[in-house]
Formats: C-alpha cells, sequence, structure tokens
C-alpha cells in the first residue's frame, strides 16, 4: 500500500519544445527531436515522476490530451507487469506505446516508418491518433513482450500534451501507457479520477489538468488493405478518408449496435473470447461505472417522450433508490414536468469539476426513488468531454441505476467514439 500523491504542474506548455529540423533531408520533420525545458513551473514534478518510471516497477499516473494515463517504461517487463497488476487489466490486452518524437518512434521500430502513414502523422500527429507497427527485432528500445500481448504488432502514438512528451524525454524510454483506472471502470480525466481508482496501489500523479478531447486516441491498421479503424477516438473516419492512402478505410471494431458486449449470443461470445484483441478497448467490458447502465440507442424515431422516460425511470426506481438520468440530445427535463412538479425537491446547479461542465438537477418522485438528472449539453465535443466524468460523479452521488441517452453515431465524427464507450459501458441497451 502506497501513499498516492497528486502533484501539481501549473504550466505544462513551458516544459519543452521541439528541435529546429538541422537537415535538409525530404524525410526531416519538425516532430524528429523533443528538448525538454531546463526550468520550468512544474518540472521538479516530472523530475521525480521520470525517477519512479526508471528505478521501480510501480507505474505513474499522467495527464494526456485524451484521458490520464498509467505510465511504465515500456523496455521494462516487471515494469509493464506493474501495470496490468495495479489495473486488474487481463494480460491479452495490448497496451499503447507512448513516445516524445519521431527519433525515438525509430529507435523502437529499429526502421524507416512505413509509407502509409506518413501523410497520417505529418497532419494528425502530435494528436489523439495511435498506429499499429510491426514489432521489431534489435531495436534500440526493445519492447518488454507483455506490451503487445503476444502479437505482431504494436500500438504506438505521439501525444499532443507537452507533459506527456517532456516526461517520456526526461524517462529516456517510451511508455506504456493505459487508462489510468482500474480495468472496466470509466476512463480518467482529471487527476483525482485517478486517485479515486487508484489511491494506495501508485505513489505519484502528475496533474495538468482536465483532458481536453475525453475519450481515448483513434487506433488504425494501416499494415493491411485497405486499411481499418480498430477503435474510434479523436480523430473520425472522415478526417482518416481526407488523407492520401487513407481513402477507403474502414470500420474494424464491433460494438453492442454491430453484435457487441451487451446484446452477444454465447456462440458469437465464445468465438471473440477465442480472439486476442489487436487494440485496447475491442474486446472486454469497459468504461463501466458501479452503477447499472442502460443505453438507449441514439437517432431513432420516435423521440421518446417525456411520460415515456418518467415511466422508465419510474420503473427503475422499483429496483433502485437513486436513478441517474444522463440527457444528450432530445430527451425532454424531467425536473420541469408537470408529472412531478409539486413532489419534486429541485436544486438546479452547474457543476464544474476541473473543467467539466454540465447541469444537474436533484429531486425526488412521488413514487420515491431519488432522481439525478444530468445535462451533457447538445454539442458533440461538450458531450465527449463530459462523459467519463458524468458516469463517475453519478456513482459518487449514489446512483444504482443510470439511463443515458445515446447519440446518433450514423455520421463520419466522434459520435461513433461516444457511442461505443457508452455501449461498452451498458448493462442494457434498448
Amino acid at each position: 500500500m502506497y501513499k498516492t500523491r497528486i502533484l501539481p504542474v501549473p504550466d505544462p506548455d513551458s516544459l519543452g519544445r521541439y528541435r529546429s529540423p538541422t537537415s535538409t533531408s525530404p524525410t526531416a520533420s519538425p516532430l524528429d527531436h523533443w528538448d525538454a525545458a531546463e526550468s520550468a513551473p512544474g518540472l521538479d514534478a516530472l523530475v521525480t515522476a521520470a525517477d519512479h518510471i526508471r528505478n521501480t516497477d510501480v507505474p505513474v499516473g499522467f495527464p494526456t490530451e485524451t484521458v490520464y494515463g498509467l505510465g511504465a517504461d515500456a523496455t521494462r517487463s516487471g515494469a509493464v507487469r506493474g501495470i496490468f497488476s495495479v489495473k486488474g487489466r487481463p494480460s491479452d490486452n495490448p497496451l499503447i506505446v507512448h513516445v516524445c518524437d519521431l527519433d525515438m518512434l525509430r529507435e523502437v521500430c529499429n526502421t524507416k516508418l512505413p509509407d502509409i502513414y506518413r501523410p497520417l502523422v505529418d497532419k494528425f500527429w502530435p494528436g489523439p491518433l495511435t498506429i499499429l507497427l510491426p514489432v521489431p527485432a534489435n531495436a534500440k528500445y526493445t519492447l518488454a513482450p507483455e506490451v503487445t500481448a503476444g502479437l505482431s504488432t504494436f500500438g504506438a502514438r505521439l501525444p499532443a500534451s507537452p507533459l506527456t512528451r517532456t516526461l517520456i524525454r526526461l524517462a529516456d524510454a517510451p511508455l506504456a501507457g493505459p487508462s489510468a483506472n482500474a480495468s472496466t471502470r470509466p476512463s480518467p480525466t482529471t487527476a483525482q479520477h485517478v486517485v479515486d481508482d487508484l489511491n494506495g496501489r501508485i505513489e505519484v500523479v502528475l496533474d495538468g489538468g482536465a483532458c481536453g478531447v475525453g475519450v481515448e486516441s483513434t487506433v488504425v491498421d494501416g499494415l493491411c488493405d485497405p486499411p481499418v479503424i480498430l477503435r474510434p477516438g479523436g480523430i473520425s473516419l472522415a478526417d482518416l478518408r481526407s488523407v492520401p492512402g487513407w481513402e477507403r478505410v474502414e470500420r474494424a471494431y464491433h460494438d453492442v449496435a454491430h453484435g457487441g458486449n451487451a446484446q452477444k449470443d454465447d456462440m458469437t461470445q465464445k468465438a471473440e473470447d477465442a480472439l486476442k484483441p489487436r487494440a485496447p478497448g475491442m474486446k472486454y467490458k469497459h468504461y463501466s461505472p458501479k452503477a447499472r447502465v442502460v443505453l438507449y440507442e441514439g437517432g431513432k424515431t420516435p423521440v421518446l417522450s417525456r411520460e415515456a422516460l418518467l415511466k422508465d425511470v419510474e420503473g427503475a426506481g422499483q429496483q433502485a433508490s437513486v436513478v441517474g438520468v444522463v440527457r444528450t440530445s432530445t430527451w425532454p427535463a424531467l425536473a420541469s414536468s408537470k408529472a412531478k412538479a409539486a413532489a419534486a425537491v429541485s436544486n438546479g446547479s452547474t457543476k464544474n469539476g476541473d473543467g467539466v461542465v454540465y447541469h444537474l438537477e436533484t429531486y425526488s418522485l412521488p413514487s420515491g426513488p431519488k432522481v439525478l438528472e444530468l445535462d451533457l449539453g447538445r454539442d458533440l465535443p461538450s458531450i465527449a468531454h463530459g462523459l467519463f466524468s458524468s458516469l463517475r460523479d453519478l456513482d459518487a452521488q449514489g446512483a444504482e441505476v443510470i439511463l443515458i441517452e445515446g447519440i446518433d453515431d450514423g455520421g463520419d465524427d466522434m459520435a461513433s467514439a461516444v457511442m461505443n464507450r457508452l455501449r461498452k459501458a451498458a448493462s442494457e441497451v434498448r
């Protein structure tokens, strides 16, 4: 049991910079080499965390632009096993490798970047995109076998966060870095979320504020034809198809809408269990709060009426004393309905949790259950940004059942990532 410390990093943008290219080679890139700052506010916290990464097998919590990660030296088996132990993560679930620059990536790959990825890297790195690469032999940085879970490929990412890149540079090693939550729990988007899940299991969490994206990186495989998306995330299908060589990219992930976690028959489950996931988030139930989650698929007509939603809330209240309701796009506000206005004790409030903002109403229905009604807003970035935080907040306030309104993911945007996470969190889909 450790004493978990949160170490603030007040100005992440001052922690380092990319060195200007000195070569005139056509392969030279402004992302070739990242230099850590010699002095900056919060740099001592990163030095402490990097020392833990180099000299212990206990991972550290760190922020990225997507979610908080749990980082360990990707070249040391003991350190990587520490990640699986701390999270309670299945050993056949591969880990993403984070690098600080293209020079480090070349030293991990022991070869040049495959041509298919060059235009993708030029457009989206640093950022929320993970690419699959062949596991090399005789590289300067030899990945621990636990990172790849026995696969012939590994996922690599160059994060947009200067804090993350400087931590990697100071540790002088690529970081294996899954989300810094207990396995199956919602991903953490603040330092406090990390502590809520892993207090006593790790020693250090770097606090760089709330994550800006709110869902994990998009994972793509360009080593097959056509290239495929293995996990939806911060880069959309439409964005990928705008890049030369990626016009035919297809989805290769499955969730509830396509026979995924919550609605599999036994044959499908057995078949999937026999396959190793090629990327994180492809196989196991994930992103789940303690409460039972009932997801209503988005984009359905007719729109659920106030009376129908109220009936479902009351039905959930027969088995639960506290019911959470998460609205995103079309659901009416129950707190203002005449059906319960006289009996409701409502205290509307705006939740500001480390940069995550949404509206919350708390009231009691005549039939008995306490209701926590939460509105994530109508625009997609707000929904993605607040998704994991809202599930954690409803858990913390005692919700036993959460009814959540899905969104239409028929378009080519982050909606696919949001619904993928919700389907994996859900116990029931309607």
